[in-house]
C-alpha cells in the first residue's frame, strides 16, 4: 500500500475536507478497520496567491517543488494539491518531481467522460477559469469547456477569495453561483458544472442544480487518490 502525499493550506477547509473524504473512501473499500497512510504539508496560500496575482509562476513552481520534495522526502509514495489553483504549474513541478503527483484536472475529466457529459462549464478562482491548464486536457478528450462571462468570473473570484477561503458561506452567495449556473444551461446549453475550486462544494453541496450535473472535484481527485493508495 502506497503513502500519500497531500499539499494543503490552499486553502486549509477544503484540506480537511480531503482527509475526510480520502479516509472515509478508503475505508469504504478496506472494511478491515484500518486507515490509510497520509502526510499533509500545509503550506502558505498568502504567499502563493500574491506571487500569482504579480505573474511570478516561476517563484510558484519552485516553491511547489521544494514542498512536494519535503513530502518525498518524508516517504510519501505520490503526492497531490489539494486546489485546483495550483494546477495552473502542474506539468512543470511534475516534470521536477521525484514522486509523481495525481492531477485533479485529469481525474475529473475521467469522470466527466465516464458520465458521458459533452458539454460542462467551469467555476473557480479568476486563476483557475482563465488558465490553460482546463482547457488543453477537456480539448484532448474532445470535450467542450465554458468559461463564465467577464463579470461572472469577476463576482466568483471576488467571492471566492473574499468569503469561501475564509470559511464564509452565505446563503446569499449560494443563490447567486446557482443563477449564474442557470444563466449558463440558458446560454451555453452546458450538462454539467466543474466546482474547479475546492472550496465550492462547501457552498454547492447538491449534486444537481436543475438538471446540471455539478462535479465536486474534491472528491473526485480524492477518489483517485484512494486507488491510487490501493494501487
Amino acid at each position: 500500500m502506497k503513502i500519500a502525499g497531500i499539499i494543503g493550506g490552499i486553502g486549509p477547509e477544503s484540506t480537511i475536507e480531503y482527509y475526510r473524504n480520502i479516509i472515509a473512501n478508503y475505508r469504504g473499500l478496506k472494511p478491515d478497520n484500518s486507515y490509510p497512510a497520509i502526510l499533509v504539508n500545509s503550506v502558505n496560500l498568502t504567499q502563493l496567491i500574491a506571487w500569482m496575482n504579480e505573474g511570478a509562476l516561476e517563484k510558484v513552481i519552485a516553491y511547489l517543488v521544494l514542498e512536494v520534495e519535503r513530502l518525498a522526502k518524508a516517504g510519501a509514495d505520490f503526492g497531490a494539491f489539494a486546489s485546483n489553483t495550483p494546477h495552473i504549474v502542474f506539468a512543470e513541478v511534475q516534470r521536477q518531481s521525484r514522486i509523481p503527483l495525481i492531477s485533479i484536472v485529469e481525474a475529473t475529466c475521467e469522470r466527466v467522460q465516464a458520465l458521458g457529459l459533452k458539454k460542462v462549464a467551469l467555476f473557480g478562482t479568476r486563476f483557475t477559469m482563465q488558465g490553460r491548464f482546463y482547457p488543453e486536457v477537456f480539448s484532448r478528450a474532445g470535450l467542450t469547456l465554458v468559461v463564465p462571462e467577464p463579470e461572472e468570473q469577476n463576482y466568483i473570484h471576488d467571492k471566492y477569495m473574499g468569503e469561501l477561503l475564509n470559511n464564509i458561506f452565505l446563503p446569499d452567495t449560494r443563490q447567486a453561483l446557482l443563477a449564474i449556473v442557470d444563466e449558463l444551461r440558458t446560454r451555453n446549453g452546458i450538462e454539467g458544472l466543474i466546482l474547479g475550486g475546492t472550496e465550492l462544494p462547501l457552498i454547492l453541496r447538491d449534486d444537481e442544480h436543475n438538471g446540471v450535473r455539478l462535479l465536486d472535484t474534491t472528491r473526485i481527485h480524492c477518489d483517485r487518490i484512494v486507488r491510487e493508495i490501493l494501487s
